[in-house]
């Protein structure tokens, strides 16, 4: 029996990952502390009387042959009507039958789900496709006049681009023009972010959306009329237009809850309401933990000869048990997070209506609000993420998302005042007759999104510190305070996880995973 052992802060995709790659890998027992009472972190899913809410939208997409081979380890292809199920990838189909897929009654057990991505702005009191097309009728929503302007600001942009880049502003208007981003990015991402568009990095923008543009965009629409797209990993197109993905039947949260039995049943251990309040070092290593129980207050030490942190950058060097250089700390105080309200509201029909005709509900995922005049942000219709997410099918059950710090009114609002706030903004701008609404539910996600200002400019001294601890691993979004998505975020910890197996010791391939880029199987081939 191996003695060594992986002390893992954080039970979000990137601890789980991380549990289940040394379980399967190694002789390494991982020992997952979280410090909630449920696993998940951000890619967890609330059950509100049978309604399913995923905090925030997650997609089963990867450019990475690694990634989606995993989740198609973890669970089964929801088998089609004729029995086996075809996925397409590095021009090969496989087709897989429906014993390959998963025995019993497909209704019976969780799957995954092949899903099609529909995703619109709300602009205007009118819809807009995400990204903007070239259709007539984003230039009769626009009107004339604008759509002018948009065109001559885009062909300025072009001509005269802004270099270089310094903020996030710069960044769209080089690839959109400046009306474009006025009209369609500006208010929604000073939404997310509270300041400024001007005061954003511009590695923001690197970092989620560096291949979109408008060129993109047109070349993506005509290569639809040439016929649909049938690669689910679709490695050649942009992520922000990938238009399916895979789901599980169950939410996200049913993903890592399968992904930690797998690993617990591997000889793993999750040790819940288990806050970190102490990271002893000696030298160049960490060498234990002191978590503090949240139900009885009882302070115990875990030892362990690796550790991975998904835990805010901010809060690890401040329980750091060292002499922490002055630069480093004041960079680490200095780094900005956001956070999130969703106000999950259960209706019995929404206002806006189905382009198709009828009474069908909107075939959209998400909508990204660009409204000025509420706070909403984004609104998902969770009936379209699968059957199993609402409870009752003649009801639409919707996610309202908002954005705040938690120093911000809103965020110590009690839930009958979000639920009211919630309500009152969709009957605001017609997407929902206030009459209509049957229910809601409030969730609050303190440190959702790392921020891309503050003292982030400085950051790589800091991680050039951290980097220092030859057994620590920094993983995942806010363990790397990097916005990755829950692929990157699973490839941040099985690169750590190929250092320990081969004796690496540089850090410097775990942050190399990167949105959008072409991950280390395809650099090798």
């Amino acid at each position: 029996m191996s003695t060594k052992k992986a002390v893992i802060i954080g039970a979000g995709p990137a601890g789980i990952t991380a549990a289940y790659e040394l379980v399967k890998r190694t002789d390494v027992k991982p020992v997952i502390v979280e410090k909630c009472d449920v696993i998940g972190g951000l890619a967890r899913t609330m059950d509100y009387k049978g309604n399913r809410l995923d905090i925030g939208p997650h997609r089963f997409f990867s450019k990475s042959d690694r990634v989606m081979d995993w989740w198609l380890s973890m669970m089964p292809l929801q088998p089609v009507s004729g029995g086996s199920v075809e996925i397409t990838y590095h021009n090969k189909t496989r087709s897989i039958s429906a014993g390959e897929a998963g025995s019993g009654s497909a209704e019976a057990e969780n799957v995954l789900m092949t899903l099609s991505r529909q995703t619109r702005i709300y602009y205007l009191r009118k819809f807009f496709d995400y990204p903007i097309s070239l259709k007539v009728s984003t230039f009769a929503n626009l009107g004339l006049v604008r759509t002018i302007k948009i065109g001559c600001s885009y062909l300025k942009a072009a001509a005269f681009p802004i270099k270089p880049e310094q903020n996030l502003e710069q960044f769209i208007t080089n690839r959109f023009g400046k009306e474009l981003y006025l009209t369609f990015f500006k208010d929604y991402t000073e939404k997310v972010w509270g300041i400024s568009c001007s005061k954003i990095s511009a590695a923001w923008g690197a970092q989620r959306i560096k291949g979109l543009s408008i060129t993109r965009a047109v070349w993506h629409a005509l290569k639809k009329i040439l016929g649909p797209v049938t690669d689910i990993r679709q490695k050649q197109t942009e992520t922000s237009l990938v238009e399916q993905f895979l789901y599980p039947r169950e939410g996200t949260g049913s993903m890592w809850q399968e992904a930690l039995r797998k690993a617990t049943d591997g000889g793993g251990e999750v040790l819940l309401n288990q806050d970190v309040v102490k990271i002893n070092t000696s030298g160049n290593k960490v060498t234990s933990i002191e978590v503090k129980d949240n139900l009885s207050g009882q302070i115990s030490t875990i030892s362990g000869d690796y550790f991975f942190s998904s835990m805010p950058i901010r809060e690890l060097v401040q329980k750091l048990d060292a002499q922490v250089p002055a630069d480093a700390r004041e960079i680490a105080d200095g780094l900005v997070y956001r956070d999130f309200i969703a106000v999950g509201l259960l209706v019995k029909k929404l206002k806006v209506k189905d382009e198709r005709g009828g009474d069908k509900l909107i075939a959209d995922n998400w909508i990204y609000v660009q409204e000025n005049d509420v706070l909403i942000g984004r609104l998902q219709i969770y009936n379209n993420w699968g059957p199993r997410m609402v409870a009752d099918p003649d009801t639409v059950w919707l996610g309202l998302e908002y954005f705040c710090n938690d120093t911000d009114e809103i965020w110590a609002w009690p839930d009958d005042k979000l639920k009211e706030l919630g309500a009152n903004e969709l009957d605001k701008i017609g997407i929902i007759e206030k009459s209509d609404v049957l229910d809601a539910m409030v969730v609050r996600m303190p440190k959702t999104y790392p921020g891309y200002f503050g003292t982030y400019e400085r950051f790589d001294d800091l991680r050039k510190y951290i980097d220092t601890f030859e057994n620590l691993f920094l993983v995942g979004r806010n363990g790397m305070h990097k916005y990755n998505n829950q692929d990157h975020s699973m490839l941040t910890a099985m690169v750590a996880v190929d250092n320990i197996a081969g004796g690496i010791t540089t850090k410097d391939n775990i942050w190399d995973v990167n949105t959008e880029m072409e991950y280390h199987e395809e650099k090798q081939s």
